[in-house]
């Protein structure tokens, strides 16, 4: 595998795959996602996403480079070049596809209300007008939008559920499955509804269409050779990566 320098362009190509960086994979997850992407002692950032990233990576015969970056930056970061993709555990929105394009799921998810154990709230509509926590670039902000304007948008996901097992505002909406870890972890929160399923994949900018399929092929054989359901199993104890509607 060789790189050329792409013309007109401080990028490189390999193999028709426009790259920041030849002979590498450079994709960009918050670091602030657990289990999906949180930082080692080392800095390295580490989860679900980082390990399928690397997979990925691996069967394109490219070397794995990992950027934090805040999470609501994300995607304009991957449609202005700074990086290859991201797979930060983002939502498929036609919103999002406006700005850049995704590859099939690689796993599937949705959101779910969460509040402090001593709390009445179950459902959305019990939540009208209550102040809800989300993390910035979410999804989540769209569905509280709904029944209230008292939204407050933190940095993480993470930060939103501590806030809110310390006593501060009246519900986050989140990743069933980033709850599930933070009640694990010992936060003082409860699950209630659960507000439908949605589909996760890796971002890649509207321009690199190589990209996109090469991707797309190491995702399906990484399906077809259980390594997508290993790397489920090891951070979240079950496999996600199936999709619910073919099971």
């Amino acid at each position: 595998m060789f790189s050329l320098a792409a013309c007109g362009s401080d990028k490189t190509s390999t193999d028709g795959m426009n790259l920041v960086d030849g002979g590498k994979f450079t994709f960009a997850a918050s670091g602030e996602f657990k289990p999906f992407s949180y930082v080692e002692k080392d800095g390295n950032m580490i989860g679900f996403d980082i390990d399928v990233a690397e997979a990925v990576a691996k069967e394109l015969g490219l070397k794995p480079v990992q950027k934090k970056f805040k999470f609501g930056g994300i995607v304009e970061g991957v449609k202005s070049g700074r990086f290859d993709a991201a797979v930060a555990s983002h939502t498929i929105t036609e919103e999002r596809l406006k700005a850049v394009n995704f590859s099939t799921p690689y796993y599937y998810s949705g959101p779910q209300i969460f509040v402090r154990p001593d709390s009445t709230f179950k459902t959305l509509d019990d939540l009208k007008g209550k102040e809800i926590a989300v993390s910035k670039g979410s999804t989540y902000a769209e569905i509280a939008a709904k029944i209230t304007d008292k939204i407050i948008l933190l940095d993480s996901d993470v930060n939103a559920l501590e806030a809110l097992s310390k006593g501060k505002h009246d519900a986050v909406i989140t990743d069933f499955v980033t709850g599930k870890e933070a009640i694990g972890a010992g936060m003082k929160i409860a699950g209630k509804e659960l507000l439908g399923r949605s589909e996760q994949a890796i971002a890649v900018s509207k321009k690199n269409d190589k990209l996109l399929k090469e991707i797309n092929k190491a995702l399906e054989k990484l399906r077809e050779n259980g390594t997508l359901t290993e790397i489920s199993k090891k951070y979240i104890g079950e496999d996600i990566t199936k999709d619910p509607e073919k099971e």
